[in-house]
């Protein structure tokens, strides 16, 4: 893991880009010297790490006690883009646009990209657990599709919030009734991307005995920001 960048704001957060590989990302961790719990945050399906949304939440988790690492999955963000990429990037324009039923293009896009993400966010967890400044335990937040993935293939990760809002493909659907770990499910009631039956279905499948949904009104990106706070809750309870 290569340090490129540093930067300390003004809530004494100490936010530090890094490469690892091909795999470029960010850590902020708090100002306290103390090693402290890891936190893996991810965009839905694949937004970039600089996204405002994720920098507010990631900012706000490491002012409360938390390093917390956000990456670019493969041809997302700073991440070189393959044809394949554009064109399933256009195809899904085109059938939104159209108002076309858009599962197909999705399960064609995501479904590789969580393939290639997953074992990506592994080894950035090897490194981050290498740093003095990080002790453990792991928690994951943002992206259900990829914690889903994570939650089963990797036993780190103690517990999990996870973002209704994203596509999640059949696989991880299925796999889901593997999760066993603490999770915090959020979804938005009105979301226009993403069926609320389904998203209720896919709470009802997960395995965990200590699960818990926080459904509010409004569309996508309408999650409010107490579920931010809610969420910094929700890991102090299991990480800390």
């Amino acid at each position: 893991m290569h340090f490129i960048s540093e930067q300390r704001l003004d809530d004494g957060v100490l936010a530090r880009a890094f490469t690892l590989g091909e795999i470029p990302g960010t850590l902020w961790t708090p100002a306290s010297a103390a090693p402290v719990p890891l936190i893996l945050m991810a965009h839905n399906n694949g937004l970039p790490r600089a996204a405002a949304r994720l920098v507010a939440r990631a900012r706000h988790s490491a002012a409360s006690g938390y390093a917390v690492a956000a990456i670019d999955a493969p041809g997302c963000g700073d991440r070189p883009r393959s044809a394949a990429d554009e064109q399933a990037r256009a195809d899904l324009r085109r059938a939104m646009q159209a108002g076309e039923p858009v599962d197909d293009i999705f399960e064609s896009f995501i479904g590789p990209l969580v393939e290639k993400a997953v074992p990506e966010w592994q080894t950035t967890l090897d490194a981050l657990l290498a740093l003095p400044e990080i002790a453990g335990p792991v928690g994951y937040s943002g992206w259900t599709a990829v914690g889903i993935r994570l939650a089963v293939v990797e036993p780190r990760i103690a517990a999990a919030g996870l973002f209704a809002g994203g596509y999640v493909p059949r696989a991880q659907r299925e796999e889901a009734r593997q999760v066993t770990i603490p999770l915090l499910f959020l979804l938005q009631w009105d979301d226009e991307g993403n069926p609320r039956q389904r998203a209720l279905d896919l709470f009802d499948a997960f395995g965990s005995t200590e699960k818990t949904l926080h459904a509010n009104m409004g569309g996508h990106v309408g999650t409010p920001w107490f579920e931010v706070e809610e969420g910094v809750r929700f890991c102090d309870r299991h990480l800390k």
